[in-house]
Protein backbone atom coordinates (compact mmCIF):
# COMPACT_ATOMS: atom_id res chain seq x y z
CA UNK A 1 0.00 0.00 0.00
CA UNK A 2 1.25 3.54 -0.63
CA UNK A 3 -0.46 5.40 2.22
CA UNK A 4 -2.76 4.78 5.17
CA UNK A 5 -4.98 7.41 6.73
CA UNK A 6 -5.27 7.85 10.51
CA UNK A 7 -7.25 10.34 12.52
CA UNK A 8 -5.38 12.99 14.42
CA UNK A 9 -5.64 11.67 18.01
CA UNK A 10 -8.84 12.99 19.60
CA UNK A 11 -8.50 14.51 23.06
CA UNK A 12 -10.24 12.26 25.57
CA UNK A 13 -12.54 14.87 27.10
CA UNK A 14 -15.91 14.64 28.84
CA UNK A 15 -18.17 13.91 25.86
CA UNK A 16 -19.51 11.08 23.73
CA UNK A 17 -19.30 10.93 19.95
CA UNK A 18 -23.11 11.03 19.79
CA UNK A 19 -23.04 14.32 21.71
CA UNK A 20 -20.12 15.77 19.74
CA UNK A 21 -20.18 14.11 16.28
CA UNK A 22 -17.75 16.70 14.96
CA UNK A 23 -15.06 15.05 17.08
CA UNK A 24 -15.46 11.96 14.90
CA UNK A 25 -14.96 13.80 11.59
CA UNK A 26 -11.30 12.82 11.27
CA UNK A 27 -12.02 9.25 12.35
CA UNK A 28 -14.81 8.90 9.79
CA UNK A 29 -12.82 10.54 6.99
CA UNK A 30 -9.83 8.25 7.56
CA UNK A 31 -12.07 5.17 7.67
CA UNK A 32 -13.83 6.11 4.43
CA UNK A 33 -10.57 6.77 2.57
CA UNK A 34 -8.92 3.56 3.76
CA UNK A 35 -12.00 1.56 2.73
CA UNK A 36 -11.83 3.07 -0.76
CA UNK A 37 -8.17 2.06 -0.90
CA UNK A 38 -9.22 -1.50 -0.12
CA UNK A 39 -7.49 -1.94 3.23
CA UNK A 40 -8.82 -3.21 6.51
CA UNK A 41 -9.86 -0.76 9.25
CA UNK A 42 -7.16 0.95 11.30
CA UNK A 43 -7.39 1.75 15.03
CA UNK A 44 -8.95 4.99 16.24
CA UNK A 45 -6.33 7.21 17.88
CA UNK A 46 -6.89 9.06 21.17
CA UNK A 47 -4.92 11.71 23.04
CA UNK A 48 -4.88 10.98 26.80
CA UNK A 49 -1.92 13.14 27.90
CA UNK A 50 -3.85 16.20 29.04
CA UNK A 51 -3.76 18.48 32.04
CA UNK A 52 -7.55 18.42 32.14
CA UNK A 53 -7.37 14.64 32.39
CA UNK A 54 -4.95 14.96 35.30
CA UNK A 55 -7.37 17.25 37.11
CA UNK A 56 -10.37 15.00 36.49
CA UNK A 57 -8.47 12.01 37.79
CA UNK A 58 -7.34 13.82 40.93
CA UNK A 59 -10.86 15.08 41.62
CA UNK A 60 -12.39 11.61 41.24
CA UNK A 61 -10.76 10.41 44.42
CA UNK A 62 -11.21 6.75 43.48
CA UNK A 63 -8.66 3.92 43.46
CA UNK A 64 -9.11 3.29 39.73
CA UNK A 65 -5.80 3.62 37.89
CA UNK A 66 -5.29 6.42 35.41
CA UNK A 67 -4.82 4.12 32.43
CA UNK A 68 -8.00 2.24 33.31
CA UNK A 69 -9.89 5.49 33.72
CA UNK A 70 -8.78 6.71 30.31
CA UNK A 71 -9.69 3.38 28.71
CA UNK A 72 -13.14 3.42 30.29
CA UNK A 73 -13.72 7.00 29.18
CA UNK A 74 -12.76 6.14 25.59
CA UNK A 75 -14.99 3.05 25.54
CA UNK A 76 -17.90 5.20 26.74
CA UNK A 77 -17.45 7.50 23.73
CA UNK A 78 -18.95 4.87 21.42
CA UNK A 79 -22.57 3.77 21.24
CA UNK A 80 -23.29 0.06 21.53
CA UNK A 81 -22.47 -1.67 18.26
CA UNK A 82 -20.31 1.22 17.00
CA UNK A 83 -17.05 0.22 18.67
CA UNK A 84 -14.07 0.45 16.26
CA UNK A 85 -13.40 -2.84 14.50
CA UNK A 86 -9.63 -2.40 14.80
CA UNK A 87 -9.77 -1.13 18.37
CA UNK A 88 -8.21 2.05 19.71
CA UNK A 89 -4.65 3.22 20.27
CA UNK A 90 -3.74 5.94 22.77
CA UNK A 91 -0.71 8.18 22.89
CA UNK A 92 0.53 6.29 25.98
CA UNK A 93 0.04 2.73 24.72
CA UNK A 94 3.13 0.52 25.21
CA UNK A 95 3.90 0.45 21.48
CA UNK A 96 3.70 4.24 21.28
CA UNK A 97 5.82 4.75 24.40
CA UNK A 98 8.47 2.34 23.13
CA UNK A 99 8.65 4.05 19.74
CA UNK A 100 8.72 7.49 21.36
CA UNK A 101 11.71 6.62 23.55
CA UNK A 102 13.47 5.01 20.59
CA UNK A 103 12.96 8.06 18.38
CA UNK A 104 13.77 10.61 21.08
CA UNK A 105 16.92 8.71 22.05
CA UNK A 106 18.04 8.59 18.44
CA UNK A 107 17.35 12.31 17.93
CA UNK A 108 19.26 13.21 21.10
CA UNK A 109 22.22 11.16 19.86
CA UNK A 110 22.32 12.92 16.49
CA UNK A 111 21.90 16.37 18.04
CA UNK A 112 18.43 17.16 16.68
CA UNK A 113 17.10 17.20 20.25
CA UNK A 114 19.02 17.91 23.43
CA UNK A 115 18.64 17.60 27.19
CA UNK A 116 19.50 21.05 28.48
CA UNK A 117 19.33 22.86 31.85
CA UNK A 118 16.77 25.67 31.56
CA UNK A 119 15.47 28.40 33.86
CA UNK A 120 11.78 27.70 34.57
CA UNK A 121 9.07 28.62 37.06
CA UNK A 122 7.57 25.91 39.26
CA UNK A 123 4.31 26.32 41.16
CA UNK A 124 5.08 26.81 44.85
CA UNK A 125 2.06 24.71 45.74
CA UNK A 126 2.15 21.65 43.48
CA UNK A 127 5.43 21.84 41.57
CA UNK A 128 3.77 22.13 38.14
CA UNK A 129 5.99 23.85 35.56
CA UNK A 130 4.15 27.09 34.84
CA UNK A 131 6.51 28.56 32.26
CA UNK A 132 9.61 30.70 32.15
CA UNK A 133 8.31 34.03 33.48
CA UNK A 134 6.88 34.94 36.87
CA UNK A 135 3.28 35.96 37.43
CA UNK A 136 1.59 33.14 35.54
CA UNK A 137 -1.13 31.32 37.48
CA UNK A 138 -0.72 27.58 37.81
CA UNK A 139 -3.10 25.75 35.50
CA UNK A 140 -2.84 22.62 37.62
CA UNK A 141 -3.88 23.92 41.04
CA UNK A 142 -4.76 27.55 40.43
CA UNK A 143 -2.03 28.88 42.69
CA UNK A 144 -0.51 32.27 41.87
CA UNK A 145 2.88 31.81 43.53
CA UNK A 146 5.85 30.27 41.75
CA UNK A 147 9.54 29.87 42.36
CA UNK A 148 12.50 30.07 40.06
CA UNK A 149 14.29 26.81 39.31
CA UNK A 150 16.80 25.35 36.94
CA UNK A 151 15.67 22.06 35.45
CA UNK A 152 16.94 19.75 32.75
CA UNK A 153 14.45 19.66 29.88
CA UNK A 154 14.13 18.02 26.49
CA UNK A 155 14.36 20.77 23.89
CA UNK A 156 14.25 21.13 20.13
CA UNK A 157 16.31 23.95 18.64
CA UNK A 158 15.13 24.48 15.09
CA UNK A 159 18.05 25.18 12.75
CA UNK A 160 18.17 28.72 11.40
CA UNK A 161 16.04 29.05 8.28
CA UNK A 162 14.26 25.73 8.78
CA UNK A 163 10.52 26.08 8.29
CA UNK A 164 8.04 24.31 10.51
CA UNK A 165 5.97 23.28 7.51
CA UNK A 166 6.64 22.72 3.82
CA UNK A 167 4.15 22.03 1.06
CA UNK A 168 5.26 18.41 0.94
CA UNK A 169 4.15 17.98 4.55
CA UNK A 170 0.56 17.96 3.28
CA UNK A 171 -1.12 15.17 1.35
CA UNK A 172 -3.26 17.41 -0.81
CA UNK A 173 -2.79 17.03 -4.55
CA UNK A 174 -4.75 19.60 -6.49
CA UNK A 175 -5.39 21.75 -3.41
CA UNK A 176 -3.75 24.95 -2.26
CA UNK A 177 -2.02 24.75 1.11
CA UNK A 178 -3.28 27.49 3.47
CA UNK A 179 -0.64 30.23 3.46
CA UNK A 180 -0.90 30.85 7.21
CA UNK A 181 0.21 27.29 7.84
CA UNK A 182 3.21 27.63 5.54
CA UNK A 183 4.21 30.80 7.36
CA UNK A 184 3.71 29.42 10.84
CA UNK A 185 7.47 29.35 11.47
CA UNK A 186 7.39 33.13 11.87
CA UNK A 187 5.30 32.76 15.04
CA UNK A 188 7.02 29.72 16.55
CA UNK A 189 9.95 30.18 18.94
CA UNK A 190 13.20 28.71 17.60
CA UNK A 191 13.53 26.70 20.83
CA UNK A 192 10.68 24.41 21.86
CA UNK A 193 10.42 22.51 25.13
CA UNK A 194 9.29 18.93 24.46
CA UNK A 195 9.00 17.82 28.11
CA UNK A 196 6.10 18.64 30.43
CA UNK A 197 4.96 18.05 33.99
CA UNK A 198 1.96 15.73 33.68
CA UNK A 199 0.65 12.93 35.85
CA UNK A 200 0.13 10.74 32.79
CA UNK A 201 2.19 10.37 29.65
CA UNK A 202 5.29 8.86 28.05
CA UNK A 203 7.81 9.06 30.88
CA UNK A 204 11.16 10.59 30.02
CA UNK A 205 12.80 9.08 33.11
CA UNK A 206 14.94 6.77 30.90
CA UNK A 207 16.58 9.97 29.63
CA UNK A 208 17.23 11.14 33.18
CA UNK A 209 14.24 13.49 33.19
CA UNK A 210 12.39 12.19 36.21
CA UNK A 211 8.89 13.55 36.69
CA UNK A 212 8.61 14.73 33.07
CA UNK A 213 6.70 13.29 30.12
CA UNK A 214 6.89 13.88 26.40
CA UNK A 215 4.88 16.88 25.22
CA UNK A 216 1.57 15.49 23.90
CA UNK A 217 1.87 17.58 20.73
CA UNK A 218 4.92 15.53 19.85
CA UNK A 219 3.36 12.34 21.18
CA UNK A 220 0.33 12.44 18.92
CA UNK A 221 2.61 12.34 15.87
CA UNK A 222 4.40 9.32 17.28
CA UNK A 223 1.04 7.64 17.92
CA UNK A 224 0.30 7.88 14.19
CA UNK A 225 3.75 6.50 13.32
CA UNK A 226 3.26 3.60 15.74
CA UNK A 227 -0.17 2.80 14.31
CA UNK A 228 1.19 2.94 10.78
CA UNK A 229 4.06 0.61 11.69
CA UNK A 230 1.63 -1.87 13.26
CA UNK A 231 -0.44 -1.81 10.07
CA UNK A 232 2.60 -2.31 7.83
CA UNK A 233 2.52 1.15 6.24
CA UNK A 234 5.52 3.44 5.95
CA UNK A 235 3.53 6.32 4.50
CA UNK A 236 0.77 7.76 6.67
CA UNK A 237 -1.57 10.73 6.58
CA UNK A 238 -3.11 12.32 9.67
CA UNK A 239 -6.58 13.82 9.22
CA UNK A 240 -6.54 17.12 11.09
CA UNK A 241 -8.05 20.61 10.97
CA UNK A 242 -5.94 23.58 9.99
CA UNK A 243 -6.22 25.09 13.48
CA UNK A 244 -5.06 21.86 15.11
CA UNK A 245 -2.17 21.56 12.65
CA UNK A 246 -1.12 25.11 13.49
CA UNK A 247 -0.97 24.16 17.18
CA UNK A 248 0.96 20.90 16.86
CA UNK A 249 3.06 21.08 13.70
CA UNK A 250 6.14 22.67 15.27
CA UNK A 251 6.27 19.97 17.95
CA UNK A 252 5.97 17.25 15.33
CA UNK A 253 8.72 18.70 13.13
CA UNK A 254 11.45 16.30 14.35
CA UNK A 255 9.20 13.24 13.98
CA UNK A 256 7.45 13.52 10.60
CA UNK A 257 10.34 11.79 8.81
CA UNK A 258 11.94 8.77 10.45
CA UNK A 259 14.01 6.49 8.24
CA UNK A 260 11.69 5.38 5.48
CA UNK A 261 8.56 6.38 7.40
CA UNK A 262 6.79 9.57 6.37
CA UNK A 263 3.88 11.34 8.05
CA UNK A 264 1.86 13.99 6.26
CA UNK A 265 -1.21 16.01 7.20
CA UNK A 266 -4.56 15.62 5.43
CA UNK A 267 -6.49 18.77 6.27
CA UNK A 268 -10.23 18.73 6.78
CA UNK A 269 -12.70 21.45 7.70
CA UNK A 270 -15.31 21.71 10.40
CA UNK A 271 -18.66 20.02 9.73
CA UNK A 272 -21.78 21.83 11.06
CA UNK A 273 -23.13 18.82 12.92
CA UNK A 274 -24.10 20.89 15.94
CA UNK A 275 -27.20 22.29 14.28
CA UNK A 276 -30.84 21.28 14.13
CA UNK A 277 -30.79 22.03 10.41
CA UNK A 278 -29.72 18.51 9.48
CA UNK A 279 -32.71 17.02 11.27
CA UNK A 280 -35.07 19.48 9.59
CA UNK A 281 -33.51 18.74 6.19
CA UNK A 282 -34.06 15.03 6.59
CA UNK A 283 -37.63 15.57 7.72
CA UNK A 284 -38.61 18.07 5.02
CA UNK A 285 -37.06 16.05 2.20
CA UNK A 286 -38.16 12.72 3.64
CA UNK A 287 -34.67 11.32 3.45
CA UNK A 288 -34.46 7.58 4.01
CA UNK A 289 -32.49 6.41 7.09
CA UNK A 290 -29.79 4.75 4.98
CA UNK A 291 -29.20 7.98 3.04
CA UNK A 292 -29.15 9.96 6.28
CA UNK A 293 -26.42 7.67 7.58
CA UNK A 294 -24.52 7.87 4.28
CA UNK A 295 -24.66 11.67 4.24
CA UNK A 296 -23.90 12.22 7.92
CA UNK A 297 -21.16 9.70 8.58
CA UNK A 298 -19.56 9.21 5.15
CA UNK A 299 -20.19 11.97 2.62
CA UNK A 300 -19.80 14.99 4.92
CA UNK A 301 -16.46 13.79 6.37
CA UNK A 302 -15.17 13.24 2.83
CA UNK A 303 -16.51 16.60 1.70
CA UNK A 304 -14.74 18.25 4.66
CA UNK A 305 -11.42 17.09 3.16
CA UNK A 306 -12.28 19.13 0.09
CA UNK A 307 -13.82 22.05 2.00
CA UNK A 308 -10.84 22.49 4.30
CA UNK A 309 -11.93 25.92 5.51
CA UNK A 310 -15.11 24.32 6.84
CA UNK A 311 -18.49 23.44 5.38
CA UNK A 312 -20.91 26.36 5.50
CA UNK A 313 -24.25 25.47 7.06
CA UNK A 314 -26.01 27.14 4.12
CA UNK A 315 -24.48 24.55 1.79
CA UNK A 316 -26.03 21.56 3.55
CA UNK A 317 -29.23 21.43 1.40
CA UNK A 318 -27.23 21.49 -1.83
CA UNK A 319 -24.76 18.89 -0.61
CA UNK A 320 -27.58 16.63 0.54
CA UNK A 321 -29.28 16.90 -2.85
CA UNK A 322 -25.99 16.10 -4.62
CA UNK A 323 -25.27 13.09 -2.40
CA UNK A 324 -28.81 11.80 -2.76
CA UNK A 325 -28.65 11.96 -6.56
CA UNK A 326 -25.33 10.14 -6.57
CA UNK A 327 -26.84 7.48 -4.33
CA UNK A 328 -29.74 7.00 -6.74
CA UNK A 329 -27.33 6.83 -9.70
CA UNK A 330 -24.98 4.30 -8.13
CA UNK A 331 -24.32 1.27 -10.34
CA UNK A 332 -25.03 -2.26 -9.20
CA UNK A 333 -21.30 -2.97 -9.46
CA UNK A 334 -18.64 -0.24 -9.38
CA UNK A 335 -16.56 -0.05 -12.55
CA UNK A 336 -12.99 -1.25 -12.15
CA UNK A 337 -11.47 1.62 -14.15
CA UNK A 338 -13.37 4.23 -12.14
CA UNK A 339 -12.28 2.65 -8.85
CA UNK A 340 -8.67 2.44 -10.03
CA UNK A 341 -8.62 6.16 -10.83
CA UNK A 342 -10.43 6.94 -7.59
CA UNK A 343 -7.82 5.05 -5.59
CA UNK A 344 -5.05 6.91 -7.40
CA UNK A 345 -6.62 10.20 -6.34
CA UNK A 346 -7.17 9.04 -2.75
CA UNK A 347 -3.53 7.93 -2.50
CA UNK A 348 -2.45 11.39 -3.67
CA UNK A 349 -4.83 13.23 -1.33
CA UNK A 350 -6.74 14.67 -4.29
CA UNK A 351 -10.29 15.16 -3.02
CA UNK A 352 -11.80 16.87 -6.07
CA UNK A 353 -13.55 13.59 -6.94
CA UNK A 354 -16.00 14.10 -4.06
CA UNK A 355 -17.96 16.61 -6.13
CA UNK A 356 -17.80 14.59 -9.35
CA UNK A 357 -21.24 12.97 -9.63
CA UNK A 358 -20.14 9.88 -11.59
CA UNK A 359 -17.13 9.10 -9.42
CA UNK A 360 -19.13 9.65 -6.24
CA UNK A 361 -21.83 7.26 -7.45
CA UNK A 362 -19.23 4.54 -8.01
CA UNK A 363 -17.63 5.29 -4.62
CA UNK A 364 -21.03 4.83 -2.95
CA UNK A 365 -21.46 1.53 -4.78
CA UNK A 366 -18.02 0.44 -3.59
CA UNK A 367 -18.94 1.38 -0.04
CA UNK A 368 -22.00 -0.86 -0.22
CA UNK A 369 -20.13 -3.70 -1.88
CA UNK A 370 -18.45 -4.76 1.36
CA UNK A 371 -18.58 -8.44 0.41
CA UNK A 372 -17.20 -7.98 -3.10
CA UNK A 373 -13.76 -7.51 -4.51
CA UNK A 374 -14.04 -3.72 -4.56
CA UNK A 375 -13.21 -3.45 -0.87
CA UNK A 376 -11.26 -6.64 -0.27
CA UNK A 377 -8.09 -5.88 1.72
CA UNK A 378 -4.94 -5.61 -0.33
CA UNK A 379 -2.36 -8.32 0.22
CA UNK A 380 -0.13 -7.39 3.11
CA UNK A 381 -2.50 -4.74 4.48
CA UNK A 382 -2.53 -4.85 8.27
Amino acid sequence: MSVLYFNGPVQNGAFTLAERPGKAAGIRAAAALNALLGVRPVPHLWNTVTLSGDLRHRAAGEPLGRREREEQAIAAKYARGEEPRAGVLTDTAPAVAALALELVGRLVEDGTLSVTPEHVRLCSGCGHMTGVVAGQACRACGGDQSRAARRRLLVFDRPAGQRVLEREDFLAAGARTPSHLLNIAQNTPPRLVLSRTRDHGVSLAPLGLDGLVLDPRAGLHIAVLAAAAACGAEQSAMTITANAAANVAAYGRPFRRQGGARLRYALHGRIPYDTARLGRLYEVHRVEPDVQELFTTWFLPLASLRERAGIDEARLPGLLKFCRRAHLARPATPAGDVLAELRRQVEAGDMRWVMDARTLAHAIAAREDTQGSALEPEKGAN
